[in-house]
């Protein structure tokens, strides 16, 4: 095998064998196949795709570059859930205890945010004492004793697909719908969970910006998990307007834990139960109520527990920025649209999200909404504020929001977009 051969089959068009697959993916993580290789055939993959047969050797070529988790010994069945990311997704904050709470284990490995996108450790890490990083010991003993866990991915978990993902960042290659899903799926399937829901997100804060493409992306992941014996189910969910009245770390928390206390957003409450619902079906536990265990408290319970167990302290204050600046409505009227990419930039803008890798984030930073679209607004009256603790940041923020909003004529009806919007399985 050499990599030239390689990049040429898939320039031309042609099928990648199995050998090819392994060998490159595996000669790559090695150091053999350089960085300008790879991005050429990653170029040539964007540009020319990859049939199911492909793809699913791609994954399983990058699970075998490192480890498997293993959670057989757990007394309960597994279910693990993976959004693409959107503006304000806090979704798997009171996901997470909520699922736990009636049966099933939730292994969540999570990410941080770059560029406008949340990360969930990033929020989590707004709670004082609260640790990411957990060996694989530490993880199984967190799941054991409170049925949930959210941490950051080990080192030895799909080493091929964090060397490519960087690769991809730098050559223009992010787009490629075969590699998104490989990544995706390579982590979640050598995490070792028993079932996945996924929450592919469509709009303007969302990566895949129309449904046809969110389609294709999801139905891909959906056959990759069936192909590799783990029982998936997509939703399709609107990223038009942020989720919920927040985007930023602690004031993601702040509101999340509103959920988990019987409260919250009407949208985030929403898709939070939808996903339960589907994991839970997933793992086999489809009798179980969440919206009981939000409103008995269990769900709170096990976010505690689970808050607690990596070392945070669940009852200490949340960071709050030392600065704020409210945006105030232009007109009286019906708030008919707010752009939840604009929104994200802004919060991202402010503090609360990384142009890099290894930038800090600010804890308190971000955007705080009071009006979402079909609420009625007054000319002055707040519409957001703004949170930093720079506040030479304002104005840089302020420019993102430019255009971000519509209010139209007071009494003009607006129809709602579902928060699901397709589901695939």
């Amino acid at each position: 095998m050499d990599a030239i051969s390689v990049i040429r089959t898939k320039r031309d068009r042609g099928e990648l064998s199995p050998e090819q697959i392994d060998w490159v993916i595996d000669a790559y993580t090695r150091g053999e196949v350089a960085d300008e290789q790879m991005s050429a055939l990653a170029m040539a993959i964007l540009l020319n795709g990859m049939n199911r047969t492909e793809i699913a050797r791609w994954t399983a070529a990058m699970i075998a570059s490192g480890e498997r988790m293993d959670f057989s010994s757990l007394s309960r069945p597994t279910a693990d859930k993976h959004s693409t990311g959107g503006v304000g997704d806090k979704i798997t904050l009171p996901l997470a205890p909520l699922v736990a709470a009636c049966g099933a284990a939730v292994p969540q490995l999570s990410g941080r945010g770059l560029g406008h996108t949340g990360g969930t450790l990033d929020k989590l890490e707004s709670i004082p004492g609260w640790r990411a990083l957990l060996s694989n010991e530490e993880m199984l003993r967190v799941l054991d004793t409170t049925g949930a866990v959210i941490c950051a991915a080990g080192d030895g978990l799909a080493p091929a697909d964090k060397k490519l993902y960087a690769l991809r960042d730098v050559t223009g290659t992010v787009e490629a719908i075969p590699l998104i899903a490989s990544s995706i799926m390579s982590k979640k399937i050598a995490e070792g969970t028993g079932s996945l829901v996924l929450d592919v997100k469509v709009g303007s804060g969302a990566f895949m910006k129309n449904v046809r493409d969110a389609r294709e992306l999801a139905s891909t992941m959906v056959g990759l998990g069936t192909d590799h014996g783990v029982r998936t189910v997509a939703l399709l969910t609107d990223m038009s307007t942020p989720l919920g009245l927040t985007a930023g770390n602690a004031l993601e928390v702040r509101e999340s834990v509103e959920v988990l206390a019987g409260g919250g957003p009407a949208d985030v409450v929403e898709l939070t139960l939808a996903l339960a619902r589907e994991m839970l079906d997933a793992a086999g536990v489809g009798d179980a109520d969440p919206a009981k265990a939000l409103a008995d408290g269990s769900a709170m319970d096990v976010w505690r527990r689970m808050v607690a167990a990596q070392g945070g302290d669940p009852d200490a204050a949340l960071p709050v920025a030392r600065e704020q600046h409210v945006v105030t409505a232009t007109a009286s009227g019906v708030l008919t649209r707010l752009d939840a990419y604009r929104v994200g930039v802004a919060a991202w803008r402010l503090g609360a999200g990384r142009a890099r890798k290894e930038d800090p984030v600010q804890a308190g930073a971000g955007v705080e909404l009071h009006a979402k679209p079909g609420d009625e607004v007054t000319a002055g009256a707040p519409l957001m504020t703004l949170h930093t603790d720079t506040p030479e940041k304002f104005d840089y923020a302020l420019r993102s929001l430019e255009g971000s909003f519509d209010i139209a004529a007071p009494g003009t009806a607006h129809e709602a977009t579902p928060v699901v919007l397709e589901r695939i399985a």
